[in-house]
């Protein structure tokens, strides 16, 4: 039986005195500079039989190419897979200006084996509203995936990466100017900016604050476990920026809280210092079924007359069950000592996880358990 990965990720400061700072710069970000999101359908060309299998809407759409461009031909006339319909997006910086070239992701829509070679044709790309078109985009589409082969039975089929979503450097121009927020706000008469924290905690927020005004003093205020408000001080209302890069290489000690984070999928299981485990004992049983479905053949007899070969399927079925007695855990202090403890059971991830879950119902897990 193959075992999931287990992977435990410790944060663990040498002491208080030496406790790890970090940088304002690497905990918030400003608001007032969030990217703009823009999104269009298009069609991709030149895929050499990788496109859609003759879907209606992408007939439709590459029918309507064709009559913008004066080619007026009947949609039950289009019999063409060197044609997709794909979903184009894009994301403008708050830094952008007319003209400027975008990055671009094509996604595949409809059944298309491959996007590997394509072109884009000239796409209009939108915000939350389809009544502006902001930018427009075109161009070769790099894949950096493959597929080759029929599949199916009878067949081989040889996949590399993603071949149906692909990107254009610089694929797209902006045409038009997005709606942008205010990087410097105003509320009675004092100019300030905002900013946000990666990791929403009330207590580091407080620390961020004292940090900053100790600098600069009576500039910082935590408005929530979120937000952090910085007033700008007298004549720098038209230099943010210069404020900013003086603010952002201040450090400070962060809070951190008892989590552990569970992800059923892959198999990995990430925890954080502060997690302990009150006086506990575990009793852990595992049962592992096997099952196997070989085809043997059946061959008649020598110089038989009317018998046949045939295929017998058989099953296979093995059950293995192995029992733990039940293990008293002290308290224990840090995640270094509950993960030993843990590791000394030869449980498999799931079993963590099961562990973990079951602690945290009976109370014994100090931490909150984050499912993803």
């Amino acid at each position: 039986m193959k075992h999931l990965l287990l992977a435990f990720v410790f944060f663990v400061s040498l002491a208080e005195a030496m406790a790890v700072t970090v940088r304002i710069k690497d905990s918030t970000r400003v608001t007032g500079v969030e990217h703009y999101e823009l999104s269009g359908i298009g069609l991709v060309v030149g895929l050499a039989g990788d496109g859609d299998r003759n879907q209606v809407y992408t007939l439709q759409a590459f029918a309507n190419m064709l009559q913008r461009n004066n080619l007026k031909v009947p949609l039950n006339s289009i019999q063409s897979k060197n044609v997709a319909i794909v979903e184009v997006q894009a994301k403008v910086p708050a830094t952008a200006k007319l003209g400027s070239q975008l990055d671009i992701i094509i996604s595949s829509i409809g059944d298309a084996k491959s996007l590997q070679g394509g072109i884009l044709m000239r796409t209009l790309l939108f915000g939350p509203s389809t009544q502006t078109a902001y930018a427009v985009a075109q161009g070769p589409i790099s894949v950096g995936g493959f597929s080759a082969g029929q599949g199916g039975p009878g067949g081989a089929e040889i996949r590399r990466n993603h071949p149906v979503v692909g990107q254009v450097i610089d694929g797209a121009r902006l045409i038009q100017p997005v709606p942008r927020s205010t990087l410097v706000k105003e509320q009675n008469g004092q100019h300030f900016l905002q900013l946000e924290l990666r990791q929403p905690d009330y207590s580091t927020a407080a620390r961020m604050a004292e940090a900053i005004n100790q600098v600069f003093a009576e500039t910082a205020f935590p408005e929530s476990d979120s937000f952090l408000r910085l007033n700008l001080p007298p004549g720098m209302e038209k230099r943010p920026v210069d404020f900013l890069a003086r603010i952002e290489p201040i450090r400070f000690n962060p809070d951190q809280q008892a989590r552990v984070l569970i992800n059923e999928r892959t198999g990995t299981i990430v925890a954080t210092s502060p997690v302990k485990i009150a006086s506990c004992a575990i009793s852990h049983g595992s049962v592992t079924i096997s099952i196997a479905s070989p085809q043997n053949v059946s061959q008649p007899g020598p110089f038989s007359q009317g018998g046949e070969t045939a295929v017998t399927p058989a099953t296979d079925v093995q059950i293995t069950e192995s029992d733990t007695a039940l293990v008293p855990l002290p308290e224990m202090p840090t995640i270094h000592e509950v993960s030993e403890s843990l590791n000394s059971l030869g449980v498999s991830t799931r079993d963590i996880i099961a562990i973990f879950q079951a602690m945290e119902r009976a109370g014994a897990l100090r931490a909150e358990i984050v499912y993803q």
